[in-house]
């Protein structure tokens, strides 16, 4: 099956896969999909008669998107990266691994092992420093730094 429909939420189940995101592609899928072979050909990053035998299409923001996975394909990865880049606005190139998180959130198997927890006592940024504001305020306003160098001396008895 060369061209198979799918979510961009099944993307997210993808964690331990790679693959190359052209972002929005309109038009026919096997167009795009023997399009990309003869230029990567034609580049010489599809080596030994490879090619990109599937086509997964998704729609995310309002474009058509395609994801050409790394499945039994042999491929010049240097190349590949190099064309990505030189590429990119033209297809919106980019690599499964980094579209998922960018773009999706992140990969639901790693959202789930590793939840960010809850907790009242962070400051922005995650800094603990701001938990003490008032000793920060006794100590002038010099910002984070300087609150946590002002609890480190109290708590040191002001040495």
């Amino acid at each position: 099956m060369p061209i198979e429909r799918i979510t961009a939420d099944d993307l997210r189940d993808m964690e331990h896969q790679e693959g190359l995101v052209l972002q929005g592609c309109g038009g026919e899928a096997q167009e795009w999909l023997d399009g990309i072979n003869d230029l990567l050909t034609q580049d010489g990053i599809l080596q030994n008669g490879s090619r990109f035998e599937t086509v997964k299409v998704f729609q995310h923001d309002g474009l058509n998107n395609l994801l050409f996975p790394f499945e039994n394909i042999q491929v010049d990865m240097g190349k590949l990266a190099m064309w990505r880049l030189q590429t990119h606005g033209a297809f919106g190139g980019t690599w499964l691994s980094d579209y998922v998180p960018n773009r999706l959130g992140g990969f639901h198997s790693v959202r789930q092992e590793n939840p960010r927890p809850l907790c009242p006592l962070m400051g922005p940024g995650g800094n603990i420093c701001l938990l003490y504001p008032s000793d920060a305020a006794d100590e002038g306003d010099r910002g984070v730094l300087g609150g946590a160098r002002g609890v480190y001396k109290k708590k040191r008895g002001g040495r």
